[in-house]
């Protein structure tokens, strides 16, 4: 079982910068990937980026250039750094433990993962 808790989001001006945090509570929390995904008001869920275990990551297009992935295993967390943010970022951003990170899980993502319950960016413009 892991459980993931969000934090990081609040309101940013158009081109400005926030750090998500997503915290993994488990004992096996280092043995997952983990992905962020974003559901804009009336908008399907997406993929933001994900990061695998080894270290390889993954982004969406429309954040290549601008958000960065990291991991700290000894922290159990996740960070999302987000750069020149722009309206369109705004969205719920959450946080997911999986198997496998790659390009066909930033596209699909997985029900069956373990998700954390979100935090709001908001990018004013």
């Amino acid at each position: 079982q892991v459980q993931l808790v969000e934090s990081g989001g609040g309101l940013v001006q158009s081109g400005g910068s926030l750090r998500l945090s997503c915290a993994a509570f488990g004992s096996i929390a280092e043995h997952y990937a983990i992905g962020w995904f974003r559901q804009a008001p009336g908008k399907e869920r997406a993929g933001v980026s994900c990061i695998a275990t080894t270290g390889t990551t993954y982004y969406a297009d429309s954040v290549k250039g601008r958000f960065t992935i990291s991991r700290d295993n000894n922290k159990n967390t996740a960070y999302l750094q987000m750069n020149s943010l722009k309206p369109e970022d705004t969205a719920v951003y959450y946080c997911a433990a999986t198997s496998i990170c790659n390009s066909w899980y930033l596209s699909h993502g997985n029900d069956m993962d373990y998700w954390g319950n979100g935090t709001l960016v908001t990018v004013s413009s």
